[in-house]
C-alpha cells in the first residue's frame, strides 16, 4: 500500500515525528482546552456572550487591518472595499449587540461543527496507523461534533441563548481530550525511539 501511495506514507511519518518531538506542547494545549471547556460548560450563558464578543473583536481587528492595507495599495476593486466594510460592520455589531449576534453566531457555529466533525472523522480513519490508539478519540470527537450540531438544530430557537457557550465548551473538552491522547501517543513513540539509543550508549 505504501508503494502505491508514497506521499500518504510520508505524511503519516511526518505526523508521527511531529507528535514524538512536540508531545509536551500538544499535551499542554489539550489540557488547557479541557479546562476552558469545563468553565464554558459550567456557565454556558456567560460563555455564549464571551464567545460572541471575542469573535466580534476578531472581525473588527481583521477589518481594520484590511482597511489599512487597502489604503496603502492602489486600484482596489470595489468588491474588496465592500468586503472590508462588511467585516467591520459585523465586528461592531457582535461587540455592541452581543445577544442578537449570538443568534447568528450559533447558526454559523453549528455549520462549523458539522464541517469539523466530518474532517475529524475522515482524518482519524485515514491516519489511524500514524496516530496509534489515539485515532479512536479523534473519531469520537468528530461524532460528538455532529451530535451537538443536531441537538442545536432540533432545539432552535430556544437553544440559542445558551447553546453557543455550551457547544464551545463541549467542543473544547472533546477536542482537548483528543489532542491530549495524541500527545500521550507521541510520548510513547518518543520513548520507544529513545530506548534503543539509550541502550546503545550503555
Amino acid at each position: 500500500m505504501a508503494t502505491l501511495n508514497p506521499g500518504h506514507s510520508d505524511l503519516q511519518r511526518t505526523l508521527r515525528d511531529a507528535l514524538a518531538a512536540h508531545w509536551r506542547l500538544f499535551l499542554f494545549q489539550g489540557a488547557l482546552m479541557i479546562i476552558l471547556g469545563v468553565l464554558a460548560v459550567a456557565a454556558p450563558a456567560a460563555a455564549t456572550i464571551a464567545a460572541d464578543i471575542y469573535i466580534g473583536w476578531l472581525f473588527l481587528v481583521s477589518g481594520i487591518v484590511g482597511l489599512v492595507a487597502m489604503f496603502s495599495a492602489r486600484d482596489i476593486p470595489a468588491f474588496l472595499w465592500s468586503l472590508v466594510t462588511a467585516v467591520l460592520s459585523v465586528g461592531a455589531l457582535l461587540i455592541w449587540r452581543p445577544v442578537e449576534g449570538a443568534l447568528s453566531l450559533t447558526m454559523l457555529l453549528t455549520a462549523f461543527f458539522i464541517a469539523e466533525g466530518v474532517i475529524q472523522i475522515v482524518t482519524s480513519i485515514t491516519y489511524r496507523d500514524a496516530m496509534g490508539g489515539s485515532w479512536g478519540w479523534m473519531l469520537v470527537s468528530g461524532i460528538s461534533d455532529l451530535a451537538l450540531a443536531a441537538i442545536i438544530i432540533l432545539g432552535w430557537p430556544l437553544t440559542a441563548g445558551w447553546a453557543l457557550g455550551l457547544l464551545v465548551g463541549i467542543n473544547l473538552i472533546t477536542s482537548g481530550w483528543a489532542i491530549a491522547m495524541a500527545a500521550l501517543a507521541g510520548r510513547g513513540i518518543a520513548q520507544a525511539v529513545g530506548a534503543p539509543a539509550a541502550a546503545e550508549r550503555h
